[in-house]
């Protein structure tokens, strides 16, 4: 099976881990018998030194044509004085409207190779950790009206019926292939945008009648997260929410290199990218982790190829170089084999 994977790797980091993630890709092509075609695409910052904008609509039908998106990272220093308007991160909004992606998935998994990283009690994180975000990300107060007065700013938080169904019946998805448990997370004591989405999800919740749904105030949820992080299976909720809540749970885990993301459509085609910025001082060194876009191209294989198998023997060749001992920088300790970004590829790849 051929399959085309546009590649946006952008600035920084973003090209060495998408390398990385890429080889394995082929090495799970020689072992299963698929071939992925890569080709890379310029996005982001060097998209604006090159071009003058974020994104080019060159790019945006290549991604739009392809079976798939891998994005690595955008941004840095470097580019934040230009216009607001063509700041590298307009290219992530404009990839995600311009292919209809509504859905954000946010595992926040910790290994039990690496629970010593995670700044929670061992009493608290027990054998480890495994959270699913569903996050809606085309609505809400990011997309909302905003404006400024003469004495002030006003953002307006909008949801209409339809943007919370579908995400809702994401969330209630994925529950069913996982514990069974889906947390609704909301401020429906305060805000009529909340109310209508809470009672969105227990109408739906009718068509799930094996998964069991609690719902949390959103300020209560940040707090059992780090109180009792184990309780959690699947947190739906929208998209300012999602976007705090899922970086809490990315920390509880213990490095952010390790977490891969998913943003989903109605269809198959999604983009997939490590939720770790572009950080841009250690760009070309060979010591990023690339451990987050290999995980990231695994969840590609899951949600938009169908390739379960494919996916799980990604997800396997992670555990079993962590269980021999290779950390990159971020998630080294003493005894443990210090490699750089390349070499940890290869050590995934070669488990594959």
């Amino acid at each position: 099976m051929k399959k085309v994977i546009a590649m946006v790797p952008g600035d920084g980091i973003g090209p060495d881990v998408v390398d990385e993630a890429v080889k394995v890709l082929h090495a799970v092509g020689e072992k299963y018998g698929h071939a992925f075609a890569c080709t890379a695409y310029p996005f982001g910052g060097c998209s604006i030194d090159r071009y003058g904008v974020p994104m080019t609509e060159q790019v945006l039908a290549a991604c739009k044509a392809s079976d798939s998106v891998l994005l690595g990272a955008v941004g840095g220093p470097k580019w934040d004085h230009v216009d607001p308007s063509i700041r590298p991160e307009k290219a992530l909004l404009g990839l995600r409207k311009g292919l209809g992606l509504f859905c954000n998935l946010r595992p926040a998994m910790m290994y039990p190779q690496l629970k010593s990283a995670s700044p929670l009690k061992d009493e608290i994180v027990g054998d480890g950790l495994d959270v699913m975000v569903v996050r809606e990300l085309t609505g809400g107060i990011y997309f909302g009206r905003r404006g400024t007065m003469a004495d002030g700013a006003f953002d307006t938080m909008e949801y209409k019926t339809y943007e919370i169904e579908r995400i809702v019946r994401k969330g209630f998805e994925i529950a069913m292939k996982r514990r069974k448990i889906l947390t609704s997370v909301d401020k429906a004591n305060i805000l009529a945008s909340s109310q209508l989405w809470r009672s969105v999800v227990e109408r739906i919740a009718s068509e799930y009648p094996e998964v069991k749904v609690n719902h949390l105030y959103v300020d209560n949820a940040s707090m059992q997260l780090v109180r009792n992080p184990k309780q959690f299976d699947v947190i739906v909720t929208c998209n300012m929410f999602g976007d705090i809540l899922s970086d809490e749970a990315s920390q509880i885990t213990g490095s952010i290199g390790m977490l891969p993301s998913a943003s989903l459509g109605e269809g198959t085609l999604g983009m997939y990218e490590p939720i770790h910025g572009s950080a841009p001082d250690i760009a070309g060194k060979n010591v990023a982790n690339p451990l987050a876009t290999i995980l990231s191209a695994a969840m590609m294989l899951r949600y938009s190829f169908g390739m379960e198998k494919e996916a799980e023997a990604i997800e396997k060749a992670v555990g079993r170089t962590l269980d021999d001992g290779y950390r990159t920088i971020d998630i080294f300790t003493d005894g443990m084999k210090r490699v750089g970004t390349k070499e940890m590829g290869d050590q995934v790849a070669r488990r594959v």
